[in-house]
């Protein structure tokens, strides 16, 4: 097979090309095209193709990470919205849960009060009416008040629309009902209901969900759309698949369906990248950290894999989201963060970002404003002839600039100003890290640190000494890693289903139907893909707590027909993770199950492992000699700095910092006291000196 994974990030579009069968790989990068991803797609995979030689009609399969969905809610760009809702709950959209974001300010940003995704006057309600426990209807649906509703959005421009019935999750026949309406009435809107989208209580969160899920899905649509017609008229055959945030990757049909499913496609592809980079190596408990032009996103690694967002901690600017995703928490840290003096007179670096045009003043583009690379820059951590592999030079005059300029706004020496600039985005990066580690119980100083991303090993060291994490790995290729992550995921479908059973009183024979008619689901998706049913594993969970408790923890149920004996091993599973959550739990508690989930995943071709690569010596590796800024304690000073070439180094040589290790895809910046080596898993290795 040959496969080719293409990640776009906020600066530069990664790929990554992998013949299964031979064993080979091979790198690009290109800058992103913000005004349409799609392009640079397509150029990346082009230029990738005639580089190396590669056919394009030989190309099986394309590997696509995402931004388009984050980016509509980011920037809050997405489609004209309508709701079509039960009679009496127009609001819930804006009530939400008379819960503030922030118990305390009075200056907090409400999101879905400030900036709803549908806009009061385009939410309709109709007569409908189902109750628990079973869904039973208690009042008919009114058609004609469907048919009514549909003819007023669409009057008013509206260009999606999201139907959101109160506890359709129990029984869609509704929802489905008013879609049939929606697409006689309108067929070219796009329309969704929340029992696909996400058939689960809380109706707040799952009319949030279904309303995003509208917001972005014209968006989203046309550009899957475009970009497979696009790769086929650029002379590929290969079939298409997009990374989705739970992990796996789904068919553009799928995605056109549930745009909302690829909130974090790029940052879930990162963590399975660097999941698969720390394994290389032998190491399981994993903080990866993947830094970008203008974000860093973080995620947790055990030996029990990566974690999934529960209900209470799954946002999305602001917003909740309840879509299956991988843990991933992100800040807006990266190598084009913009520092600036506020107007209190604060230092600060971030979240604002150069982007990709004009980007940092040192890409000779237009940059005016200092930059976390400019500051790299004038440290002398790039190398200005040896950016992305020699094709692109840095303008070191023009990030001398913009660097002089604030620091005579902060009154002090430029090198200061710059190495501040280093300070305080690796501050803002290791809080981030805490936030997910010391905050939650989790000691970070028994992990390693998964350095990737085009700027992830520019910082990974200096952020992992300020943690007391004694080692830093920096993968093979860590510029491209989440394009790695790509190819080394499964296809992948989540069904759900709330089920309200409690410990002692447990519906077995419900259980047992539900888990059937999710496992019927699944399957009917996996065959519409024409994958074979055998080679699809499926995994049964529950989200579970203790009665009278607000959020759930999510367990995994035994294989085989669930009876008495089997959900008493679940219940006792839901104790361990209890503790291991909250340092306790409540033995004699009685359990109540939330949520039934089944997983599905289908086995896809994977990027083999890196074959070791012959060493040499650490003197043919070596490059040149400089000076390099580094603060050692309270000390500020240059220090003398070798320069290597990465694919030169000799394998188990551990050689002494200060270093940078230079590569195609980034640049690696080993500090004072520390060490580095490449292993024969093809990874860099930096450690503490007293590590």
């Amino acid at each position: 097979m040959r496969l080719i994974g293409v990640d776009v990030g906020g600066t530069f579009t990664d790929l990554v090309y992998a013949d299964t069968e031979a064993g080979q790989t091979a790198v690009h990068k290109i800058s992103t095209t913000p005004d349409d991803p799609s392009r640079g797609v397509v150029a990346g995979l082009t230029a990738l193709c005639d580089k190396y030689g590669i056919a394009r009609d030989t190309i099986d399969t394309v590997f696509h990470g995402t931004t388009i969905a984050t980016n509509a809610v980011l920037e809050h760009d997405g489609a004209v919205t309508g709701m079509i809702t039960t009679g009496g709950y127009r609001d819930i959209l804006h009530i939400g849960r008379h819960q503030r974001p922030q118990h305390y300010s009075i200056m907090q940003d409400i999101p879905w009060q400030d900036r709803p995704l549908v806009k009061r006057r385009h939410r309709k309600t109709v007569t409908e009416r189902l109750v628990p426990p079973r869904g039973e209807v208690l009042e008919k649906l009114d058609e004609d008040g469907v048919r009514q509703a549909v003819r007023e959005l669409k009057e008013a421009g509206v260009e999606a629309i999201a139907i959101c019935f109160l506890f359709s999750y129990l029984d869609s026949s509704h929802e489905r009902r008013a879609m049939e309406i929606v697409r006689e009435e309108y067929p070219a809107c796009f329309a969704t209901t929340s029992s696909s989208v996400s058939p689960q209580f809380r109706e707040f969160e799952r009319f949030t969900t279904t309303a995003m899920n509208a917001f972005v899905g014209p968006k989203v649509r046309n550009y899957v759309t475009r970009l497979e017609s696009e790769i086929e008229a650029n002379g590929f055959k290969a079939e298409l698949r997009i990374m989705a945030s739970n992990g796996g990757v789904a068919t553009p049909a799928m995605v056109a369906e549930r745009p909302v499913l690829t909130l974090l496609s790029g940052p879930a592809a990162g963590v399975i990248g660097g999941d698969w980079a720390g394994a290389l190596s032998g190491q399981r408990n994993l903080i990866t950290f993947d830094v970008g032009g203008t974000s860093a996103d973080i995620g947790i690694v055990t030996q029990g894999g990566f974690g999934e967002a529960t209900a209470r901690d799954t946002w999305i600017a602001g917003f909740p989201v309840l879509v299956p995703m991988i843990d991933v928490h992100t800040i807006g840290a990266g190598g084009g963060s913009i520092a600036f003096v506020d107007q209190a007179g604060a230092f600060k670096v971030g979240p604002r970002s150069a982007g990709a045009m004009p980007g940092p003043a040192a890409y000779g583009r237009g940059g005016q404003r200092a930059t976390v690379t400019d500051a790299n820059v004038v440290l002398g951590r790039l190398d200005r002839g040896n950016f992305l592999g020699g094709t692109m030079s840095l303008d070191e005059v023009a990030a001398r600039r913009v660097i002089g300029e604030l620091a005579r706004e902060l009154g002090m020496p430029d090198r200061e100003a710059a190495e501040g600039v280093i300070t305080v985005i690796n501050a803002n990066m290791a809080n981030a890290i805490r936030s997910r580690t010391v905050q939650k119980g989790i000691d970070p100083r028994n992990y390693t640190l998964v350095a990737f991303g085009g700027a992830g090993p520019l910082h990974g060291a200096e952020v992992a000494a300020m943690l007391g994490i004694p080692e830093t790995i920096v993968p093979p290729h860590p510029g491209i890693t989440s394009a790695v992550g790509l190819l080394i995921s499964d296809l992948r479908y989540d069904a759900i289903r709330t089920s309200f059973q409690v410990s002692g009183a447990v519906d077995l024979p419900r259980v047992n139907s539900d888990f059937a008619a999710m496992s019927a689901e699944l399957a009917g998706r996996f065959t519409a893909d024409g994958i074979d049913l055998a080679k699809v594993a499926f995994e049964r969970r529950g989200d579970l707590r203790y009665v009278g408790q607000g959020y759930e923890l999510r367990v995994t149920f035994p294989d085989g027909p669930l009876d008495d004996a089997a959900m008493a091993k679940a219940f006792e599973a839901f104790h361990e993770v209890h503790k291991r959550e909250y340092g306790h739990h409540f033995a004699d508690s009685a359990i109540e199950i939330v949520n039934l989930r089944l997983v599905g995943a289908a086995s896809a071709a994977k990027i083999a492992k890196p074959a070791p690569v012959a060493g040499n010596s650490s003197a043919v590796a070596k490059i040149r000699s400089g000076m390099c800024t580094f603060r050692v304690g309270s000390k500020l000073a240059d220090y003398p700095t070798d320069f290597y070439r990465r694919d030169l180094l000799p394998l188990g040589e551990r050689i002494p910092g200060p270093a940078i290790v230079l590569q195609m895809d980034s640049t690696t910046v080993v500090p004072p006291q520390h060490t580095f080596e490449a292993d024969a898993a093809g990874n860099l290795i930096i450690r503490r000196s007293d590590a």
